[in-house]
């Protein structure tokens, strides 16, 4: 009997953490050769219909409340890694967060060839222009100005088909074990949080030795930190990880 197939490294990502939005600018500046080789998959806090699909499915969302100290201490960390990174944040405030205009977005950007491409500029949109990503209007916007088709964008959350892909990547989330993001897997390794994200990269770095193949060229040095940035940010008091992971 042949071997299973080896699954492609995966990276789940949101567009509500800070964390995220700096593990992604950090693979940007250190290891833009990655990012074409990670099978993309967005995580997101599901609305009510989302979950209640996701629960008629069998899945589960990992809900966590998060304390008041922790919420205090996570807007010191990020304050204090965005001055690390040369960055001028703009917190966002989500007063009603609805996720899921943002995340079924990508399915259409994903599908036009365009998902890294959604993912920088909602995150540029939320962590450096102060933008609503929350807002239908708003994401309609930003997705237009990249090429897609605003229309459709406005009536995603509106769509069965785009709920029932929303509701399969909320599967493979509770499948895969994920609690937090940034997420990464490599073969049958999980790395978690901000702080893996070295340890990620050089696993690949491993698997190249281990084959014997060449390893992949390192990134040029002196990249500018905000070039290119792909993104994901924070949101309401769900706590999904650790200072290190998300927020």
């Amino acid at each position: 009997m042949a071997g299973r197939a080896a699954k492609p490294p995966r990276f789940y990502f949101n567009l509500r953490s800070p964390y995220n939005f700096f593990a992604l600018g950090d693979l940007e500046r250190d290891h833009p050769e990655l990012l074409d080789r990670l099978q993309w998959r967005p995580f997101w806090e599901p609305d009510e219909t989302s979950a209640r699909l996701l629960d008629e499915a069998g899945g589960q969302f990992p809900y966590t409340p998060m304390t008041r100290a922790k919420q205090f201490y996570i807007l010191r960390d990020v304050r204090r890694l965005a001055a690390d990174r040369g960055l001028a944040l703009t917190w966002p405030t989500d007063r009603s967060p609805w996720w899921e205009p943002a995340h079924l977005a990508w399915f259409l950007a994903d599908d036009a060839g365009l998902g890294r491409q959604w993912v920088a500029r909602a995150g540029r949109a939320r962590w450096l222009e102060g933008r609503d990503i929350c807002d239908p209007a708003t994401v309609a916007e930003l997705a237009a100005g990249i090429g897609l088709d605003g229309d459709a964008v406005a009536a995603a959350a509106d769509s069965p088909g785009l709920r029932e892909r929303g509701v399969r990547a909320l599967l493979d989330v509770h499948r895969d074990g994920v609690f937090g993001v940034p997420y990464f897997i490599h073969g049958s390794e999980p790395y978690w949080g901000l702080d893996r994200v070295a340890s990620f990269a050089a696993s690949f770095a491993a698997s190249f030795a281990d084959s014997g193949l060449p390893t992949a060229p390192a990134a040029p040095a002196g990249q500018p930190a905000e070039a290119g940035l792909a993104v994901v940010g924070a949101g309401r008091t769900t706590d999904m990880s650790h200072a290190g992971g998300c927020g």
